[in-house]
């Protein structure tokens, strides 16, 4: 089986926060997963170079917008590799091998006629003397009445276009700007509704219920086809005569990463684009709420329109926001955990694991300094760390440290064939939130065994049995060893080296014999001092306060 993966490519305008973490993980933690199980995975992503965003940073801060895009992509790839994501290929929409591959996208679009000239009102600044693009448009939302950009409402997360909005304001002087008449060309999105429709029904099961929501609302409304180039300055040029002083709009040529970056894999020899984009591909596209549309209706009708007998997006894996102490997560307003700040006094899995834990998969979830701090003393430290800790160090006292598992309970070895069965169900299903619990109703049901069975009383009644009691713990944990791979890789990765478990972790559980070594005892995690909470939060509020 082949599995591909696509996570959302995050703008490069900006540090990332908790916010785009907890929207991605989901597809690191299906990544790692297949990859157990043995299957041919390809996870691709990158950071998004091209268009507006960029360009208002670049204005803001007087500098290129090259070096606004180098800047943030460099840190995206340090802190995506701090909090041990396993992308295939992590690339960027500014590489020319990007552009190429969009560039053809769009000329099989137009030579199939999916594309035509429309001559339309733009918003145009007269102070600036130039075409606005949607993002530095501002006004009211048409539908909801809250304050929007000129692409989406965040509120309502209607797709607009900037004419559309009421009380219209330019984003870089203020000024009202005017509608000017100009020509572009118009993807035909009407005309994939049907197709759409049918791609629905036939995905439903497979999508998260926000994305089927969203997705039947736009249906329901009827498709409208949509601009596709735009006067942009920094983005792909178009490659149509006549519109080569435009470029091509982002919300287009974004998604094509997905492709762009599987042929860039495989045009550097790792592998064969094709078996990843069959039909019979298994997908999954991670990313949040606000890019719903994007994938379930944008990319899909790319892809149909192209016709090269490709896979469509099967599971749609979308999260919903994450606030911050209640409040809605805000970069202008600098209320925001940003993760390389993060990664600098926190390890990564306990990162990883509060995000997967309380993941926004059906509804908003919160991130609080006091639930993070806890979950991580009571969770990871408290139980997992302490399950360990406590069998591995008793064993290595009482029996040394070299041990050989011959026979478990047979009740043992189905309790972890069930775990791996259902966690493995959960994780591909697209509820990682839903596996990582599962886990850690083994791991409580494995303390309270071994505090039931008393081994440190048995081993002074019964030696060989006390030595049995352990052996099946060590068990238990030798299996959680790949059980919490996919979740909390680094402390999985030492669990193993704890144990001597020299052979790659499978998604299946341990044969026997196992022959183990104990290296070390030493605890998985320290425990936070509660102090930092208070701290933390002062931080949080002195930075949104400007101090």
């Amino acid at each position: 089986m082949t599995v591909f993966i696509g996570g959302a490519w995050p703008y490069a305008n900006g540090s990332l926060h908790l916010g785009h973490i907890a929207a991605l993980l989901p597809g690191d933690i299906i990544a790692r997963y297949y990859r157990l199980k043995g299957e041919r995975v390809l996870y691709v992503s990158g950071s998004d170079c091209n268009g507006t965003p960029i360009g208002i940073r670049a204005a803001q801060v007087g500098i290129k917008v090259e070096e606004v895009a180098d800047r943030y992509h460099e840190e995206f790839v340090r802190s995506f590799q701090s909090l041990g994501f396993s992308y295939d290929e992590y690339t960027r929409t500014d590489h020319p091998y990007h552009h190429r591959e969009v560039q053809r996208i769009f000329t099989t679009l137009y030579e199939q006629g999916w594309l035509y000239e429309k001559e339309v009102e733009q918003v145009y600044c007269l102070n600036d003397q130039r075409f606005l693009p949607d993002r530095f448009v501002e006004g009211t939302c048409p539908v909801c009445g809250s304050k929007a950009r000129g692409d989406q409402c965040d509120h309502c997360s209607t797709v607009l276009d900037s004419t559309d909005l009421l009380d219209k304001s330019c984003k870089l002087c203020g000024h009202e700007p005017v509608l000017k008449t100009t020509t572009h060309l118009y993807f035909a999105l009407s005309k994939f509704q049907q197709p759409l429709e049918r791609l629905m029904k036939e995905q439903k099961g497979k999508w998260r219920e926000n994305a089927v929501q969203l997705t039947s609302r736009y249906l329901e409304e009827g498709l409208k086809d949509r601009p596709v180039t735009r006067d942009l300055e920094n983005g792909v040029e178009v490659p149509i005569e006549g519109f080569r002083d435009k470029k091509i709009y982002v919300w287009i040529e974004a998604v094509c990463g997905y492709l762009s970056a599987s042929k860039k894999w495989a045009g550097e020899g790792k592998g064969s684009l094709n078996e990843f984009w069959a039909k019979d591909t298994l997908s999954y596209y991670v990313h949040g709420k606000d890019n719903i549309p994007f994938h379930t209706i944008i990319w899909p009708a790319v892809l149909l329109g192209m016709n090269e007998e490709t896979h469509l997006p099967g599971h749609i894996v979308s999260n919903e926001y994450l606030t911050l102490e209640k409040s809605k997560i805000s970069t202008s307003q600098n209320w925001a955990v940003w993760v390389k700040d993060l990664l600098s006094d926190y390890h990564p899995d306990t990162i990883r694991y509060f995000l997967t834990i309380n993941a926004p998969e059906k509804r908003d979830a919160d991130f609080s300094w006091r639930e993070f701090i806890y979950s991580h003393n009571s969770e990871l430290l408290g139980a997992f760390g302490n399950l360990v800790q406590r069998t591995v160090k008793f064993y290595k006292k009482e029996f040394g440290e070299n041990l050989i598992i011959t026979k478990v309970d047979e009740r043992a070895q189905q309790k972890v064939d069930e775990v791996f069965s259902s966690v493995g169900h959960w994780i591909e299903s697209g509820s990682t939130r839903q596996g990582l619990e599962e886990v850690f109703e083994f791991i409580r049901w494995c303390n309270k065994r071994f505090d039931e069975q008393k081994p440190w009383v048995i081993v002074k009644e019964n030696r060989e049995e006390g030595k049995r009691i352990l052996e099946e713990f060590i068990y238990f944990i030798s299996n959680l060893r790949s059980i919490l791979e996919p979740f909390i890789p680094f402390t999985a990765s030492k669990v193993g080296e704890q144990l001597g478990m020299t052979h790659q972790p499978l998604w299946e559980r341990v044969s026997l014999p196992l022959k183990l070594t104990i290296e070390n005892a030493l605890p998985l995690f320290n425990r936070i001092d509660l102090e930092w909470i208070d701290l933390e939060r002062e931080k949080l509020i002195g930075k949104s306060k400007g101090e």
